[in-house]
């Protein structure tokens, strides 16, 4: 099983978290379907297609020697419900341009991210149950 060291987890959490209120404050449902982009790409091509742990990968050198990690079956499956939720609010957003149903799903995805940030996983727990029912 592949790991992915923690800081290039926080990386994309961090992004996710700025992209959606930008995206809230200045009102542009735009920087939504850029965001579900830029998280579909790794979905699809793997970790080296983040633009976030691109971005900040040259700051972290020194942090991923000896980095706690994460297993990529996890985050691929945080990243599956992130896309999800993301899609719908960008589905939201070509119904109704000022959709404030857009924003909901996108700050659920926001939210989410701030909180693994500050240690505790919404996707990490739900994966954990779901592998525990099918058992």
């Amino acid at each position: 099983m592949k790991e992915i060291p923690i800081p290039y987890v926080r990386a994309n959490q961090v992004g996710i978290v700025l992209f959606v209120l930008c995206a809230i404050l200045l009102q542009e449902p735009l920087l939504i379907a850029l965001l579900w982009i830029i998280e579909v790409l790794p979905m699809v091509l793997g970790i080296r297609a983040n633009l976030f742990v691109a971005i900040a990968k040259p700051f972290l050198t020194k942090r991923i020697s000896g980095a706690s990690t994460e297993s990529q079956e996890l985050l691929r499956f945080n990243n599956s419900i992130a896309v999800t939720l993301l899609s719908i609010s960008v589905i939201c957003f070509g119904i109704n341009s000022s959709s404030i149903a857009g924003y909901i799903f996108a700050g659920m995805v926001a939210v989410a991210a701030f909180i693994a940030i500050c240690g505790y996983c919404v996707g990490c727990f739900l994966y954990y149950q779901w592998k525990r029912s099918f058992r």
